[in-house]
């Protein structure tokens, strides 16, 4: 990569606001790290196929898009804040050309499954300023977001590992890859050091966006007898939460959690009298999209870095809703949370 830099930038946790003490940001001249304050500046964003609504990391992204939108006294629209919806992966690179042509001073492609499109269009629209979240695009004019997912999905393996009185406990992938794959063997390691005796399901749905087939994957699991679930799956991962909800209206004695991902999913976990959302892996993409707008905006593109948030710069972590966590499992996440963050525990991710 042009510029190999790796900056760590402290990240509010607070996903619905917050402020990044951070340096990232456009510049006018591609040369440059810097440039100067441009006002009235554009930003949008094209979605993968999990959707803007997807109750996880492309809604997550929006709500960024639209937060920074509303502080700068933007418009939905063009010239404002927008976002394009991919139905299917053939739009990716429609889609973002669509957006330069529209002038947008800044263009997120959301997720990995974009980083062709981003890198082709980026190659072709080299006036343009681009960013991908959850993938590096080594580009002069493209600005790489990415996660210590493993980090975040090992403390939230600590909790189910602690929490399941089966000793089995699932993961419902996405589709695989590198990234889905640092959720997975993050949540396997955080299982197996708090509880060794645990049992770890793992499957994968092949879709982010199908919830039919996360709830067919996750019924299976508990099944088997997995009584807390973490998925990594986009808006297949709803399936998972209808799956657990079915399971404990029809027998409230049933043990069935889900472990969210990206946002806090509490809300998903609702049922009549009961919620089966054990906790969530948070992962700051709100906060890290609207602050790498906001620096761009005042001159500061970081075009060509690689911006990675992790557990020290609370880039990810245990979502602020742990209604269903005992004091004691809460405790021990925070033990392990700091050893990470002093470096006594390294986090494998492949």
């Amino acid at each position: 990569m042009n510029v190999k830099k790796r900056l760590g930038l402290t990240l509010s946790l607070v996903l619905a606001a917050g402020t990044l003490l951070s340096a990232c940001g456009p510049s006018e001249d591609k040369d440059n790290a810097g440039g100067d304050k441009k006002e009235g500046f554009s930003v949008a964003m094209v979605t993968d196929t999990g959707g803007v609504d997807d109750k996880s990391f492309n809604q997550s992204a929006w709500e960024g898009i639209q937060s920074f939108g509303e502080d700068n006294g933007l418009e939905k629209g063009t010239g404002g804040f927008d976002y394009l919806q991919s139905q299917s992966d053939a739009d990716y690179e429609t889609n973002l050309n669509k957006l330069v042509r529209q002038k947008f001073d800044l263009v997120y492609g959301i997720g990995y499954l974009m980083t062709d499109a981003v890198t082709k269009i980026a190659d072709q629209q080299k006036d343009a300023n681009f960013a991908i979240v959850d993938s590096v695009v080594d580009k002069p004019n493209v600005a790489s977001i990415t996660f210590k997912e493993h980090e975040g999905s090992y403390l939230v393996g600590v909790a189910a590992g602690l929490s399941t009185k089966s000793n089995k406990v699932g993961f419902v992938g996405g589709m695989e890859g590198s990234l889905i794959k640092k959720f997975e063997v993050g949540f396997v390691e955080g299982v197996k050091a708090a509880n060794p005796d645990a049992e770890v399901i793992v499957q994968y749905a092949g879709t982010f966006s199908d919830a039919a087939k996360g709830q067919q994957v996750a019924e299976i699991m508990y099944g088997q007898g997995a009584d807390v679930i973490y998925h990594a799956a986009g808006g297949a991962g709803n399936g998972v939460f209808t799956a657990a909800v079915d399971l404990k209206t029809k027998n409230p004695d049933k043990d069935a959690w889900v472990i969210g991902v990206d946002r806090d999913q509490h809300e998903l976990g609702e049922g009549d009298g009961f919620n089966v959302t054990l906790t969530s892996m948070v992962k700051g993409v709100d906060v890290a999209v609207k602050d790498l707008a906001e620096k761009s905006k005042n001159g500061d593109f970081p075009g060509g870095e690689i911006i990675e948030y992790g557990l020290k710069e609370n880039g990810v972590g245990i979502a602020p809703t742990q209604d269903n966590l005992s004091e004691e499992v809460i405790a021990k996440v925070d033990e392990y949370k700091q050893k990470i963050i002093d470096g006594e525990i390294k986090v494998p991710f492949e």
